[in-house]
């Protein structure tokens, strides 16, 4: 390798492509075997003295983390759009640029909410344990019956990206689309779904409630007891966004009262280890936080925090900078 090449560490292994690429665009250390946490990363950056530190949400950086960097550190890029483990603020404080993997990853996130709405409706969880079990007997008429999802009001908190992409494949079901966000779309924006500014005049009309929104900065949860009341009985919670914007204990009572008929859930509060309350519940359907989760997403959100690195040492501007 040549020494002039940019130097780079990163807290985790990336995909092929991307490590096939460090290897010959930059100087880095071996690729780690585990993902490294903070203290593992912020020592292989005093020790490598690299221009950019390539992170994902094993090893976040705040407050006096951000205080421990070296100065050599010129950039900080997270292989993702979540920028929950990163203090933003006092990276750039530190004159330090922050970047992130946003739009690679929507189509898949966009997918996997439809996996999850479709699996909570249709009781997906209870018929393949069923099915592990032996299966054994048939079943009759109005046995495990599931809930149809074409035809039905599907409401969405937050109408990003992701948002956008979940109501257009919604349309290909033939449902309704509602939506809640800070403020309302550009019509063009909007694929045809109808704007609530009020949250509690959305619920009631949502047999389907999707959320795709940021965690709030006090780790407020947005469903709590009340506006999990709000939604029709019977309805269906899909949560691919964040762990925190809902209140567990209040979510396990509606699943258990049947207030909620069902849920989908990617994120959780505690993870890698959800609450087993919820793990234990039948009409829940669960994935281990794996919405970009596929070799075309991953691989090219590696690819983009590299194009961040390369655009940096080149002194261009960056692909995808984080400003605020």
């Amino acid at each position: 390798m040549s020494a002039d090449k940019p130097r780079l560490i990163r807290s985790v292994r990336l995909l092929a492509a991307a490590e096939k690429r460090i290897e010959a665009e930059f100087l880095a250390p071996p690729s780690p075997a585990t993902p490294l946490n903070t203290a593992a990363i912020l020592k292989l950056a005093h020790e490598f003295q690299p221009t950019a530190v390539l992170v994902t949400h094993h090893a976040p950086l705040k407050g006096q983390d951000i205080a421990a960097l070296p100065d050599c550190v010129k950039l900080v890029a997270t292989v993702s759009v979540g920028l929950d483990h990163l203090d933003v603020p006092a990276l750039l404080a530190r004159g330090i640029a922050v970047s992130n993997t946003p739009d690679v990853l929507t189509d898949c996130n966009a997918d996997l909410t439809m996996m999850l709405i479709i699996a909570a409706c249709r009781r997906a969880a209870e018929y393949y344990t069923l099915m592990k079990k032996g299966w054994g007997h048939t079943l009759g008429m109005d046995e495990m019956l599931g809930h149809r999802v074409t035809g039905k009001t599907l409401g969405i908190i937050g109408m990003g990206r992701i948002g956008q992409a979940v109501a257009r494949r919604a349309h290909g079901f033939e449902m309704n689309v509602l939506y809640h966000n800070r403020r309302q779309l550009d019509p063009a924006q909007e694929e045809g779904a109808t704007y609530y500014a009020s949250l509690e005049e959305m619920l009631p009309k949502c047999n389907i409630l999707s959320l795709h929104l940021p965690a709030a900065p006090n780790g407020q949860p947005i469903m709590t007891a009340r506006t999990l009341g709000l939604l029709p009985r019977g309805s269906v919670l899909v949560n691919a966004a964040r762990g925190a914007l809902i209140d567990e204990t209040a979510l396990i009572d509606a699943l258990r009262s049947g207030q909620l008929a069902g849920a989908g859930l990617d994120v959780y509060r505690n993870e890698p280890n959800p609450d087993p309350r919820i793990l234990a519940l039948p009409n829940v359907f669960m994935t281990p936080h794996v919405g970009s989760a596929t070799v075309e997403t991953r691989t090219a959100m590696c690819m983009l925090a590299l194009d961040n690195v390369a655009a940096l040492v080149a002194g261009t501007p960056l692909p995808s900078p984080v400003t605020a």
